[in-house]
């Protein structure tokens, strides 16, 4: 009896097993991106159109996604770094060139993300999303227009306010608001910024990445900043949220699709983005996540509310105040990853 159950056990296995190379006909690709930031009903339309099984993980931030390849973390086909993290994973050589021809939506790209700072003879990458950083507040229960950065080191709002839960972004924000660039590699300025973040942390209720949509959407917090497509997802929950550009200037990211080094299924990588790039899937993608979209046919089919609202797809005046993180040095790195350390267990 126990032979008889073993060998149909078996048997269904095998069958299931050939099932799914049925059903994936042209193997696999493993793709690793961020947390809330697409329209999951594209992979499957990716399998179906492609016979291509995909495997679909999900990261907080650039650091970790860094950390996890860094460390000989292999599997992935098609990650998706900002603007900084593609510099720095090019100067390591962790990412392979791409083939062009495999990726004939590239065309549909906008001229002015293509070339860019991280990557200027884009070899490397092909734009996913791009956005802008702004502070996020409770309209219903602030009473006052928030303008300025400054908000988020008010005592006034100890206890109710969130930071950004990375170093890049969290500094980033201390030395716009005192009036350097994102991209010092000044000890001076970077150790000033650092003194406001430690005057800043007991105000903090929690550092958060993802967690923001409960905790702004649900209400337990009044303020924090974020990325503008995630604004408008937890405009859904909380319609009193306000967007506010800071007037000292905020960040300009781009996230971009990538193929790391080694990558098992190139071929089925360079698939998956220009599907990623075609007009129906990045149009889903744009109204799903509310990130603003680098594709030209994609763009020209959204509403006329979201192309005009000022944040998805911020005009001159505003973006003449944004500034994109760029790859730093060695040394400035570590330095931000010694004190970002210092500031989280301090």
């Amino acid at each position: 009896m126990k032979k008889i159950v073993l060998i149909l056990l078996f048997a269904a296995a095998m069958f299931a097993a050939l099932s799914g190379c049925a059903n994936y006909p042209n193997g696999v690709v493993n793709v690793y991106n961020w947390g809330e930031y697409m329209d999951t009903d594209l992979n499957k339309e990716f399998e179906k159109e492609f016979g291509i099984k995909v495997n679909y993980k999900q990261y907080e931030t650039n650091e970790m996604m860094y950390s996890y390849l860094k460390s000989g973390g292999a599997g992935y086909d098609v990650i998706i770094p900002s603007d900084y993290m593609i510099g720095r994973l090019i100067e390591e050589d962790m990412l392979e060139e791409l083939n062009f021809s495999n990726i004939p939506n590239f065309s549909d790209i906008k001229p002015e993300l293509k070339n860019p700072g991280y990557d200027p003879q884009n070899k490397f990458s092909v734009p996913y999303a791009w956005g802008i950083v702004g502070l996020i507040y409770d309209g219903g229960k602030i009473n006052e227009n928030l303008d300025s950065w400054g908000a988020l080191f008010d005592v006034k709002y100890s206890g109710q306010l969130l930071m950004f839960d990375n170093s890049r972004d969290a500094f980033g924000i201390a030395l716009k608001y005192l009036g350097y660039s994102l991209n010092t590699e000044n000890e001076d300025e970077i150790y000033e910024a650092f003194e406001l973040l430690k005057r800043q942390k007991p105000l903090v209720q929690a550092y958060t990445m993802d967690q923001i949509f409960d905790k702004l959407g649900g209400g337990e917090a009044l303020l924090g900043p974020y990325y503008a497509g995630d604004y408008f997802t937890m405009l859904e929950d909380n319609p009193a949220l306000i967007f506010a550009v800071p007037k000292e200037g905020t960040n300009k990211f781009v996230d971009a699709m990538c193929i790391p080094k080694g990558a098992d299924n190139k071929e089925n990588a360079e698939k998956y983005i220009n599907f990623m790039t075609s007009t129906k899937a990045a149009l889903a993608n744009a109204e799903v996540t509310c990130y603003s979209t680098p594709v030209i046919s994609a763009f020209e089919l959204l509403d006329d509310d979201v192309k005009n609202d000022g944040i998805s797809y911020p005009g001159a005046d505003i973006l003449a105040r944004c500034e994109e993180f760029m790859n730093l040095s060695e040394k400035t790195r570590k330095l931000y990853a010694d004190l970002w350390t210092q500031l989280i267990s301090g």
